[in-house]
């Protein structure tokens, strides 16, 4: 079991790191990681599980990703600059991304199983049912995906 406050440990230890290296950008990210997660364990009352903590970074990431957009339509590059380099300061606490290969291999397999279930192919009506079970694979094998993509590869399976 890891210990809950792991992650808010290892923040602290690399924010003393990073002040003492005078560099104010990683600094300011990991200050607000830790503030995140502080507040969403305030706000559940409890400390938090590590697939709270990922959820909670994730969501963080997701953020940084609109601002990016927003930024590049708002033809500010150095503002969306900033923000892809928070969203990399916060991925080092991530597990590894998969990537597309390994993602529509998960949903492939997702797909079969359904397939096997049903007896038959799902439909597009049915992308519950795969997202479910693809989703279900990513956290099992302990990695990531963002689910814009996996729904996007789903969509594509179902399709064709």
């Amino acid at each position: 079991m890891i210990d809950p406050g792991a992650l808010a440990a290892q923040i602290t230890k690399l924010t003393v790191e990073s002040m003492k290296a005078h560099n104010a950008d990683r600094t300011g990210t990991l200050r607000l990681i830790k503030t995140a997660l502080m507040n969403k364990a305030v706000e559940k009352n409890a400390a938090l599980t590590p697939a709270e903590e990922q959820q909670t970074l994730a969501t963080m990431i997701k953020q940084r990703r609109d601002s990016i957009e927003q930024f590049t339509k708002g033809n500010r590059p150095e503002l969306a600059a900033k923000e892809a380099e928070e969203i990399v300061i916060i991925e080092e606490f991530l597990p590894k991304a998969l990537d597309e290969a390994g993602l529509r291999a998960l949903v492939d397999e997702a797909v079969a199983e359904q397939t096997a279930a049903l007896g038959h192919k799902p439909a597009p009506k049915e992308m519950g049912l795969v997202m479910k079970a693809v989703q279900a694979k990513i956290q099992a094998s302990g990695a990531r995906a963002e689910g814009k993509v996996v729904s996007e590869l789903v969509k594509a399976a179902l399709a064709g």
